[in-house]
């Protein structure tokens, strides 16, 4: 041998090849799991799949089975074949066939001639071998793959290798289709409860404007979504006297909307069994300091039209002033004494106007004089009061003027609003 000439090696040193029809399986391989993973459609995912295998492994019956709500069966959820069972079809675990030993053990079983099998039942006369391939999620069996030759030991080794990988793939596949399916339907759901809150809500408020001898009232309500915290009514009292409340329940949404419903029913309540709107509100507030959970509150006015003395007596837990509208003029009122509901056992003080011919008192939310336009500017007191000055404004118009405001922009909170006018 030549000085510095090195030995050749020996054929094993140099590295295996792949055999060309591996890596054709390998490409089909990725082709298949691409295909599978395309969609979280959970129905035409799990067809995909049976079709995916069969046109992977051709002459051959796929199905995928998945674990039912009670546990104890496995369901058809999927299958490519001739002659197999339509969807829905049960296996109990354990109990029936190679995919019910599968769901039992979690492991694989391969039957390569199924007349011998003992867990093999009879689904078409054609199938000579069959495979079971666990599908789980999070050590946690969900499904079973059952993949059926019509040649006895009609897998190789490399093609159940090939399943079991295979597996894998549909397997994540199939468990993100259905926590997406599931995460649906919840929202599906939730979206169904929300709709049918605001048909309640809205039932809950007057539906239509009040007309009583010398005086009428109208509201307009405008959640900010599809529920809301405010709500306003029209209380039928003793001696043609009338209550009228506007109120705001911290928070947004469903629990807001909870919480409103419960407040109205028993506001409701003791404003027919006590005169005094002071007393209702001390008599509600202690209410709700038993019964609200922590950190929620309400602000309120709520308010009684006697129209026999043309006198509007009010008290305020919190809320923004009522705004009193009487000819050329408008004022704010405001009480000496009056948190808002459900924080703390207190009292609260009444003030009382009375209303001449054109006067109007308004009750409003914050979504009112809060709202925003695009330079950040609120709506404001001030507005309101110009507007209310303009003659026979409506509640609807307010809240469109509102609306205007703020060029268009979703509203932030709820805005609501009364007027109470004298004729």
């Amino acid at each position: 041998m030549a000085t510095g000439s090195r030995p050749i090696p020996e054929a094993h040193a140099f590295p295996r090849r792949t055999p060309p029809h591996q890596i054709n399986d390998l490409l089909k391989l990725q082709k298949t799991i691409q295909q599978i993973s395309s969609t979280l459609d959970l129905e035409l995912l799990i067809d995909r799949i049976a079709e995916g295998i069969t046109c992977f492994f051709g002459s051959v019956e796929s199905a995928i089975y998945l674990r039912d709500d009670s546990g104890e069966s496995m369901v058809l959820a999927g299958a490519c074949g001739c002659k197999l069972p339509e969807k829905g079809k049960k296996l109990r675990i354990g109990e029936e066939g190679i995919v019910g030993h599968v769901a039992l053990t979690g492991k694989m079983h391969y039957a390569p001639n199924v007349e011998r099998d003992p867990y093999y039942v009879r689904v078409e006369e054609a199938i000579r071998s069959e495979v079971g391939i666990p599908l789980d999620s999070n050590e946690k069996l969900f499904g079973v793959l059952a993949v059926s030759h019509p040649e006895i030991d009609g897998f190789s080794a490399q093609q159940l290798q090939l399943l079991r990988v295979l597996s894998g793939h549909i397997a994540v596949a199939v468990e993100n289709a259905r926590r997406f399916e599931e995460k649906r339907l919840e929202n599906q759901r939730m979206s169904d409860d929300v709709a049918e809150a605001r048909l309640i809500q809205q039932a809950l408020l007057p539906n239509s404007s009040l007309i009583v001898p010398g005086f009428f009232a109208t509201g307009s309500w405008a959640p900010a979504g599809l529920v809301g915290g405010d709500w306003y009514d029209y209380i039928p009292l003793d001696n043609g006297r009338w209550g009228f409340v506007l109120a705001d329940v911290s928070g947004k949404g469903m629990a807001a909307a909870l919480l409103m419903s419960a407040t109205r029913g028993t506001l409701r309540y003791l404003a027919q069994n006590f005169s005094s709107p002071a007393e209702v509100l001390t008599r509600l507030n202690r209410h709700l300091l038993r019964d609200f959970p922590g950190g929620r509150f309400v602000t309120m006015v709520y308010g009684v039209l006697d129209p026999a003395t043309r006198t509007f007596s009010f008290a305020n837990a919190g809320h923004l002033w009522p705004l009193v509208s009487n000819g050329g003029s408008a004022r704010f009122v405001e009480t000496a004494a009056g948190l808002p509901l459900g924080l703390t056992d207190t009292e609260f003080s009444e003030c009382g106007v009375t209303l001449s011919e054109g006067s109007r008192v308004v009750l409003y939310s914050d979504g009112i004089t809060e709202a925003m336009n695009d330079r950040e500017e609120e709506y404001g007191s001030a507005r309101l009061a110009q507007r209310i000055l303009q003659s026979n404004t409506s509640t609807d118009e307010i809240v469109a003027d509102v609306r205007k405001f703020a060029g268009g922009k979703k509203m932030s909170d709820d805005a609501t609003v009364v007027i109470i006018g004298a004729r």
